[in-house]
C-alpha cells in the first residue's frame, strides 16, 4: 500500500478517532512517533491538508522521485504521516513510514545539539577557541598569496571558535574554483580519507584558511565534521557513542545512527539520481557508501546520519518543546532559543549565502523576513536540508514540525526533477487555520 495510516477526510470518514489511533499503531506499520490526533483539533484544515498529501502523491506518480514519507506534527500530536511510492527502484516493495534514509546535512542540527549539551555542563563555551580543546589548531595561519607549492600566509587576527565551527564562518577553504592555490592545499589533505575524527582534525589543521574566521559565510560540512571531534574530546566519549548515550537512547530514536544494522538494512530506501533523458536511475557505483554502512571512513557530524521520518520529528519536538520531549531533558529552554537565533548578525548583510531572507543559527538556517523570502513561514522559523532530498522545518511560533524524506541526488542537469520542498512547505502552512 502506498500510503498508509491516511489523513484523509475517506479515513476518517470510515474510522473514529480511538480506531485511526489503533489502526495507526498496527504492528504491520510504523508507530507514530507522536501521538496522533485528527488535523482539526490542531488548528488544522483536513481538507487543506490534503492538498499536502495529493502535491507528493503526484511527484510520485510522475515518477519525479521515487517514494517520499510526509510527516506533520502541530502541538507535538501526529496530524498526517504518510508515505508513497516504493523503498526500492524495481519497484517491488512499497514505501513504508519506517523507511530509513541518509540524512546528510541534516547530521548538523545533532551535532549542534551535542555541542550546546556541553555547553550546559560547563564544559565548554561557544566562543572557546578551537584550540583549547584540538591544539593543533593552535598555529592556524590565513592564505595571503603564492602558489600551493609555495604558500605565503599570516597569523588570523582572531583564533577559530566553536560557534565558527557550527555556523559555517571559520575560514576553512572548502568552497569555490578548486584551482586556487588555498583550495589546491586544502583539497590535497585527502580530508575524505581520513580514518577518524583524530586524523581528520590534523589533516585539516595544517591547512591554511581562506579567510579570517568569523568574516565570512560559506556553508560545507568541513567544520561540523570538527565541532564532532571536539565532542569526543571535552566529553571522552567516541563522537557516535556519545550521540547513541546522550540524544538518541534517552530520546528513543531507534533507528538513527552512523551505521544500520544488518537487520534494519532492509528498510533502507535506495538512492536514485536521474540520467539525462530525465527518466528515475541507479547512483552511479561508488558514488555513496553501500546502504547501511558508514558513509564516511570517520563519525561524519556534517551528514553521516541515518535515520526515519519517525526518529526525526521527535529529535525536532525536542527542541520545538524547548529541548525536552516525554519526560526527558535533553537541552534548556535557553540553549534552544539560542540555537534559533541568528548567529551571522555580524555580517553584512547578515544571512547566509542561499537566501537573502534568512539567518543561520547553530545547525540550521533562520527566518528573518518572510516577505522578502516569498513563501509561508514565520520568523523564527528553523530548519535545513539534507543532500538527498530529505527537509525539515521547525515553526516555533507556529508549534510546527514539518518533515518530507526522500532519497534522490540530483545531478546537476537540466531533466533533474523540480525540488518538491518549497510548494511541500507552503502546502504545510495554507493547511493553517487556527
Amino acid at each position: 500500500m502506498g500510503r498508509v495510516c491516511q489523513s484523509s477526510d475517506h479515513m476518517r470518514t470510515l474510522l473514529s478517532v480511538a480506531a485511526l489511533a489503533a489502526f495507526c499503531a498496527a504492528p504491520a506499520f510504523a508507530r507514530t512517533p507522536l501521538p496522533y490526533m485528527p488535523p482539526a483539533t490542531q488548528g488544522i484544515s483536513p481538507d487543506r491538508l490534503h492538498r499536502v498529501d495529493s502535491f507528493v502523491e503526484q511527484a510520485i506518480q510522475r515518477n519525479d522521485y521515487l517514494g517520499a514519507v510526509v510527516l506533520v506534527l502541530r502541538n507535538g500530536k501526529v496530524v498526517d504521516y504518510n508515505a508513497y511510492g516504493h523503498r526500492d527502484l524495481a519497484r517491488s516493495e512499497p514505501l513504508q513510514r519506517d523507511a530509513i534514509f541518509r540524512i546528510y546535512s541534516m547530521s548538523k542540527t545533532v551535532t549542534a545539539a551535542a555541542i550546546l549539551m556541553l555547553m550546559e555542563e560547563g564544559k565548554l563555551l561557544l566562543d572557546d577557541p578551537v584550540s583549547k580543546y584540538l591544539p593543533e589548531f593552535a598555529d592556524a595561519r590565513v592564505f595571503v598569496a603564492g602558489t600551493a607549492a609555495v604558500p605565503e600566509t599570516r597569523s588570523p587576527k582572531n583564533p577559530i571558535t566553536i560557534r565558527q565551527l557550527l555556523t559555517h564562518t571559520p575560514g576553512f577553504a572548502s568552497y569555490g574554483d578548486r584551482s586556487l592555490p588555498v583550495n589546491q592545499i586544502f583539497d590535497s589533505a585527502l580530508l575524505s580519507q581520513a580514518t577518524d575524527l583524530d586524523v581528520f582534525s590534523k589533516r585539516l589543521a595544517r591547512v591554511p584558511l581562506a579567510h579570517e574566521p568569523g568574516a565570512e559565510f560559506h556553508y560545507d560540512g568541513t567544520a561540523t565534521v570538527v565541532a564532532g571531534r571536539v565532542v569526543e574530546v571535552v566529553s571522552g566519549l567516541r563522537f557516535d557513542a556519545f550521540l547513541h548515550k546522550r540524544l538518541f537512547r534517552p530520546l528513543q530514536m531507534v533507528d538513527t545512527g552512523f551505521i544500520v544494522p544488518p537487520a534494519k538494512r532492509g528498510r533502507i530506501v535506495d538512492m536514485t539520481t536521474t540520467d539525462a533523458g530525465g527518466r528515475l536511475s541507479a547512483i552511479e557505483p561508488g558514488r555513496i557508501a553501500p546502504p547501511g554502512e558508514l558513509q564516511n571512513p570517520y563519525f561524519s557530524g556534517g551528514g553521516g546520519l541515518y535515520s526515519t521520518a519517525g526518529d526525526y520529528a521527535r529529535f525536532a519536538q525536542m527542541l520545538l518543546n524547548g529541548g525536552q520531549l516525554d519526560g526527558v531533558q535533553i537541552l534548556g529552554r535557553k540553549s534552544v532559543e539560542m540555537m534559533m537565533a541568528n548567529h551571522l548578525s555580524h555580517l553584512s548583510p547578515p544571512t547566509h549565502e542561499f537566501s537573502p531572507a534568512e539567518g543561520f543559527g547553530l545547525g540550521g538556517a533562520v527566518v528573518l523576513d518572510v516577505a522578502r523570502r516569498a513563501r509561508l513561514g514565520s520568523v523564527g522559523q528553523f530548519g535545513w536540508s539534507g543532500a538527498a532530498s530529505t527537509y525539515y522545518t521547525i515553526d516555533p511560533k507556529e508549534k510546527l514540525v514539518a518533515l518530507l524524506m526522500m532519497q534522490h541526488l540530483p545531478g546537476g542537469k537540466p531533466s533533474d526533477p523540480p525540488k518538491l520542498n518549497v510548494k511541500f512547505f507552503n502546502l504545510v502552512y495554507q493547511s493553517l487555520i487556527k
